[in-house]
């Protein structure tokens, strides 16, 4: 399969910023690129002194599971000093007579919570993997039903302030302005509140230590690891922290370490995070590669077909259009979907291009659905059907996100050109671009302090034992490159490349790839250099193709 790359009258179609904005934009570049570079401090905490607790797991979990409460120290600096919870769960090796110890997952985000995720992708793990291997996950520190950054007194307060905000990314200049007022004030929020000090301690090095620690709660003496997406972040961290302490680590669909914190160049660290390592770009390629098969596959396996590559590309195109002029009411009962909702979808359902059981509307096959669902929309907006409230206690997914995801990385300030910057990245990627800018503008004014335990590096740090890169080519959120620059930069890594699209390997699954790594984990051989497999299935084959 030949890697995706955009054709030219998709990228012409959607390059609607003007010459003056993208000289904005490069101002802005150039300025913020003049901006002290933060030292990295994470190294000088000391883990040694970390009491290890022990683990009783007898908590309430989903079925077939295990689950249990860790106490670790909130500040690694100050190890016996006020602890937090984290919230485990495993599954026990169906095989444990020939268990080899325990392998850790976290499914990425950042804030996706363990304990959730753990049950859901259980059995996409290689059997090999679940016979030999107690496999353990939690909710990281901040997130889930670990201990979480209170910000407001209840959801409801957190709502208001966020009520009446674009759903995916702001748009018209006075949607951009009340994103930037109320993030501003989500910040302003959680430094007031924060009244334990978690806020300076919820960076991904903080929850490397906590990793560190639970590997000994568990009687390893070596990590065993699995990191998805965002994972792959803990996975490097964790590799350069504690690099004899690692046994074998899997990294699926990796970000470039280097461009994700700082930015390789100072041009490049101008830049907003998602930008430095071209997930917009990945989207823009995936989207044309989507549009692309969808159209060789025709309407009865792809509905939004609309005759050759070049008119289905059109048809998305003057959709788009009919957004940017108004909301459509696809569905029964119609519900609006706006421009920035639909781009935000679109984006999101390129993540697994074959389905997967048990979850439905996965699959490139449905986002064709959705599409012409959209398609055939009257342009109408429905009355507007009020947000649900939130539930008493629910969790605030907003600051359990941005917790790790400003703290982890260096992005422009609050008083950078973020309207100028999303015209930029639409120029760059089309329509796919300012979704991925105002994801982090997000961290604009997030309290500096929160950066206190950021690892910046060193990534090159021999580990004990090599680490295997797995990634697809055709990935829409960390691109290949970056896998490819994951395994350049740790010290004897190896790359595993799935020809396949989707959006970890994991998700989308490769007999060939979990083959390679089952003999990784468990014998600790890793692939041929240069190997290259592919996915079970492609996207739009019908089942069993």
């Amino acid at each position: 399969m030949p890697r995706p790359r955009p054709a030219t009258a998709f990228r012409t179609a959607f390059r609607t910023a003007s010459r003056t904005a993208f000289r904005a934009a490069t101002a802005v570049l150039v300025l913020a690129a003049l901006a002290p570079a933060h030292t990295a401090t994470a190294a000088t905490a000391d883990n040694t002194a970390a009491p290890v607790p022990r683990l009783h797991w007898d908590g309430p979990c989903a079925q077939g599971f295990e689950c249990a409460t860790a106490a670790v120290p909130t500040d690694y600096r100050d190890p016996r000093g006020t602890p937090l919870d984290l919230a485990l769960i495993r599954h026990r090796a169906t095989d444990p007579a020939h268990r080899i110890g325990s392998l850790f997952f976290n499914p990425g985000g950042p804030g996706i919570p363990g304990t959730a995720a753990l049950p859901a992708v259980y059995g996409l793990f290689p059997e090999q993997v679940r016979r030999r291997f107690d496999i353990v996950s939690f909710d990281p520190r901040g997130t889930g039903a670990s201990t979480t950054l209170h910000c407001f007194p209840d959801p409801a307060a957190e709502q208001a302030l966020l009520d009446g905000l674009p759903a995916g990314f702001p748009t018209a200049a006075d949607q951009q302005s009340a994103w930037t007022r109320a993030y501003t004030g989500l910040a302003r929020h959680c430094a007031d509140n924060d009244t334990t000090g978690l806020l300076a301690h919820l960076s991904t090095a903080d929850t490397a230590r906590d990793l560190d620690v639970l590997r000994q709660a568990v009687g390893d003496r070596r990590l065993t690891y699995w990191g998805t997406s965002y994972g792959t972040l803990l996975g490097a961290v964790y590799a350069n922290l504690f690099p004899d302490r690692v046994r074998a680590m899997v990294l699926d669909s990796a970000l470039d370490p280097r461009a994700w914190s700082t930015g390789r160049t100072p041009r490049q660290r101008a830049l907003p995070p998602f930008l430095r390592t071209g997930s917009d770009l990945a989207s823009a390629r995936t989207l044309d590669a989507f549009l692309e098969r969808c159209a060789a596959a025709g309407p009865a396996a792809c509905a939004f077909a609309a005759g050759d590559a070049d008119a289905t590309r059109a048809r998305f195109a003057a959709l788009l259009e009919r957004l940017r002029r108004g909301p459509l009411a696809p569905g029964t009962p119609a519900r609006e979907v706006t421009y920035a909702f639909a781009v935000s979808t679109v984006a999101s359902m390129l993540y697994t291009a074959a389905p997967l059981p048990g979850v439905p509307d996965s699959g490139w096959a449905a986002l064709g659905a959705w599409l012409q669902q959209l398609w055939t929309a009257p342009d109408a907006p429905p009355a507007p059907t009020p947000a649900p409230a939130p539930a008493p206690g629910a969790l605030s997914g907003q600051a359990q996100t941005l917790g790790t995801l400003c703290a982890d990385t260096v992005n422009p300030p609050a008083g950078a050109d973020y309207p100028a910057l999303a015209a930029l990245a639409e120029t760059r990627s089309g329509a796919v671009g300012p979704y991925w800018v105002w994801q982090t503008q997000r961290c604009a004014s997030w309290p500096s302090r929160a950066a206190r335990d950021r690892y910046d590096g060193p990534w090159d740090r021999r580990t004990a034992a090599p680490v295997l890169v797995v990634a697809n080519t055709g990935d829409p959120a960390w691109p290949y490159e970056g896998s490819r620059a994951m395994a350049d930069t740790l010290a004897g890594a190896r790359l595993l490349t799935v020809d396949g699209y989707g959006h970890t390997v994991l998700g989308n699954p490769s007999a060939c790839a979990a083959g390679a790594q089952e003999r990784y984990l468990v014998e600790g051989r890793l692939p041929a250099p240069g190997t290259v497999c592919a996915p079970d299935r492609q996207p739009f084959a019908p089942p069993g193709a």
